[in-house]
């Protein structure tokens, strides 16, 4: 898993947290790397997971939702670290058309190591989006973050189901519907 995800989980950490948890959380989390990562760097995301649980253990905060929060977090540091992918993109279901077929691809030319999550888009018949992720790893709820991250970004009226999400955390599958105005 790239070192940019672990970066920005430390920085919002610290940003919504205080330094001192973080330092905590980082402590007090087996981590083979021993918390010290680059936003070039790969490291196992396992480490992400200790992360998050032992977050959740010192906010009582579920894990679940701290995951999420991350997501909508993350997706605001991509528009600031990343802007070309949002330059020529104005509403949020656009955006997450092209999210494997062109970010994930610019991303790969960034991080040629990447393993990133396929996230296929569908329009059904009763003008919704049907989002379906799949991962190797465990991060539906961080995926359903950044969706949301994505609907608040563009300010849009959507509204955001998930179904069929697999106990793993590996797969769901998102409907997006826009609400009328």
């Amino acid at each position: 898993m790239k070192g940019v995800i672990f970066t920005e989980f430390v920085e919002m950490v610290e940003n919504q947290f205080g330094i001192e948890l973080a330092d905590e959380v980082i402590t007090s989390s087996d981590l083979a790397s021993g918390g010290a990562y680059t936003s070039v760097g790969s490291y196992d995301h396992r480490e992400m997971l200790n992360l998050v649980t032992n977050l959740s253990a010192k906010t009582n905060i579920p894990v679940p939702t701290l995951a999420q929060v991350f997501g909508g977090y993350l997706f605001e540091r991509f528009t600031t670290l990343y802007p070309q992918f949002f330059a020529d993109i104005d509403n949020a279901l656009d955006l997450l058309a092209c999210v494997d077929n062109y970010i994930h691809m610019e991303v790969r030319k960034l991080y040629t190591d990447a393993e990133l999550p396929r996230v296929i888009y569908e329009n059904t018949a009763d003008g919704k989006m049907r989002l379906i992720y799949r991962s190797a790893r465990p991060f539906a709820d961080v995926a359903e973050g950044l969706i949301r991250g994505c609907i608040k970004h563009y300010n849009e009226p959507i509204e955001v189901a998930r179904d069929e999400s697999t106990p793993d955390g590996k797969n769901a599958v998102f409907i997006l519907t826009r609400n009328a105005s």
